[in-house]
């Protein structure tokens, strides 16, 4: 029953964390679009727009930082192979267990951060200094959406390191790796 529930827990995670990270891929072409417009727009035509270079910076951070979960979820970040591939499962479950408790801290900094970013931009209409000077704070609520996003991804992948720790059994069987 117990083990059902944090399978159950997970594959919510799962699902949300997924949704999430495949949305925000389809903002890449979107990108893509705004900077070949505005290449165009400048070379060939000799008229930039003063929207362009702010709106792909803005959709490049969103890009980045909500599929950061979806990243992790598939484990595609970066790590210290040279010594975590030499160590036992039990070591790795420690190792993850830490990395995971730090990367939640520094998320939860940015979660705060992120509000008082946003309480600011709305009190004092701060924009991007630029002709075209957007407001600024959509930016902060999508950090906080991110920040949060990819701490409920850690929590779930905490869980998981956690129940192989204490039971020595996996909570999800290993899906079999391909050989390329």
């Amino acid at each position: 029953m117990f083990k059902n529930s944090l399978k159950l827990f997970c594959s919510i995670i799962d699902k949300i964390v997924m949704w999430l990270g495949k949305g925000a891929s389809f903002l890449m072409p979107v990108l893509a679009f705004i900077v070949v417009y505005e290449v165009v727009a400048r070379y060939v035509f000799d008229a930039p727009t003063i929207w362009a270079y702010d709106s792909s910076l803005f959709l490049f951070g969103y890009i980045a930082a909500l599929g950061g979960a979806y990243a992790q979820q598939k484990r595609a970040h970066i790590n210290v192979d040279i010594l975590y591939l030499t160590v036992s499962p039990k070591v790795k479950n420690i190792f993850n267990l830490i990395s995971f408790s730090l990367g939640i801290y520094f998320l939860v900094i940015i979660f705060y951060v992120s509000i008082g970013k946003y309480n600011e931009a709305i009190e004092f209409d701060y924009r991007r200094q630029s002709e075209w000077a957007p407001v600024m704070w959509h930016f902060w609520v999508m950090l906080c959406i991110a920040s949060s996003i990819f701490t409920i991804q850690l929590v779930r992948d905490m869980v998981t390191e956690l129940y192989h720790l204490i039971t020595g059994e996996e909570l999800f069987e290993k899906e079999p790796e391909d050989g390329c």
